[in-house]
């Protein structure tokens, strides 16, 4: 199927509504997703994109049905990852001499992951593709956002941004456009995409995204390659990725926690009440790591301006999903957020200390040695506990 997006666009991508996982195991999907390709008609035919290898042989029969495969001049390849370039070897084995337009970093990993020497042609920030019609497009690379090869492409004339990764989500639905959808879903499903993916690069969206608006170009409809299209206040996306990108923070606390016997949920729960005790006006968010989605905790903990982190003592160390979402936020490398840890123990009570320099691995600002209580909290430890977080609320206004 085509969904026309604006005079002679067309969307000819997937929607994937089964889609449970993405980039392995290592992000949840709670509303499916798409892989959007676009094919342009001018005096030039352009696609723009494919899909997942998985659908490669329905998108390439289903492209059948809107174009003569031999008619289509240019095949732009925004990002080299099989989510994007999967189809290429299906639709390429029917017109192998095909140009393909992709950055000199996309021409490597096309070949890396294919081996196969189509005819690449590499392009750079404001290299100019003439397609006729008084319509030209316009590349822009977009280098780490979110890998080396990542690039967008600008479509005068119908002032069309298609930006690849950037600006997207994932997020399956029957009504493609954003002012059609659950506006609370699809910027949940943003910011988490935001947070699990392009945190770690967030001084290259920051800089990239500037440079973007420098050019004073305008902007109709941004299309990205998952998710929705944004054609109402379409830079509205992108005034949240510069929010975003600048160490982003809400009045938040997460507290995350995992627990063998209740003892560290009960201390979890107590610190709560001193937090709020504290400070009645801060949102608190508390999480099980070992029952909730690890991608939802991420999100969360990107919302936060500090954190509290518990797990009893396990083997000399902290159980295995706490273990798990500290060293994503390693690789996310999360900026000024602070954290203390806690947690109880009945042998030898190592998994504060663990927790202590595990985070001192991160750039989070550790504010206190934590807290650590020996069995389950009797009256006394309780006490404690809720002290812990009245003075938590003051270790982090400092």
């Amino acid at each position: 199927m085509h969904l026309k997006i604006k005079n002679n666009i067309n969307w000819v991508g997937i929607k994937d509504w089964e889609l449970q996982k993405f980039h392995g195991n290592e992000y949840s999907i709670n509303h499916g997703s798409t892989y959007n390709s676009y094919l342009v008609k001018e005096e030039k035919i352009v696609l723009i994109d494919t899909v997942w290898k998985p659908f490669a042989k329905d998108f390439v029969k289903n492209l059948e049905k809107e174009i003569d495969l031999d008619k289509i001049d240019y095949i732009i390849a925004n990002h080299a990852e099989i989510d994007h370039s999967g189809a290429l070897p299906e639709l390429m084995a029917k017109i192998p001499n095909t140009p393909i337009y992709c950055t000199k970093n996309g021409i490597k990993s096309l070949k890396g992951h294919y081996h196969e020497d189509w005819d690449f042609h590499p392009v750079k920030t404001g290299d100019v593709l003439d397609i006729g019609n008084g319509k030209q497009l316009v590349f822009v690379e977009m280098r780490m956002l979110h890998w080396p090869d990542s690039m967008a492409v600008y479509l005068t004339g119908d002032n069309v941004l298609f930006s690849n990764d950037a600006f997207g989500q994932h997020y399956a639905t029957s009504a493609m456009f954003n002012d059609l959808v659950d506006q609370a879903e699809l910027f949940q499903e943003c910011i988490k995409y935001y947070a699990n993916i392009l945190t770690p690069f967030n001084t290259f969206a920051l800089k990239k995204i500037n440079e973007i608006l420098a050019m004073n170009l305008p902007i109709d409809v941004i299309a990205p390659s998952h998710g929705v299209i944004w054609r109402d206040n379409p830079t509205q996306i992108v005034l949240k990725y510069l929010e975003w990108s600048k160490d982003y923070q809400e009045n938040q606390i997460t507290l995350l926690y995992d627990t063998m016997w209740e003892g560290t949920r009960i201390m979890a729960d107590k610190i709560a009440e001193g937090i709020k005790k504290a400070d009645g006006s801060v949102k608190l968010v508390l999480l099980n790591s070992s029952k909730g989605d690890k991608n939802d905790i991420i999100t969360e903990i990107f919302k936060s301006k500090a954190i509290l982190v518990g797990s009893p003592t396990i083997n000399k160390g902290i159980l295995s999903s706490i273990a798990e979402i500290i060293e994503i936020i390693k690789g996310l490398n999360f900026i000024s957020k602070k954290v203390a840890t806690f947690g109880c123990y009945g042998w030898s009570g190592e998994s504060v200390q663990v927790l202590n320099s595990s985070f001192d691995q991160t750039n989070f600002t550790r504010v206190s040695e934590g807290l650590k209580i020996l069995w389950n909290p009797d009256t006394d430890a309780i006490k404690k506990c809720i002290q812990f977080g009245e003075e938590f609320v003051k270790l982090i206004k400092t």
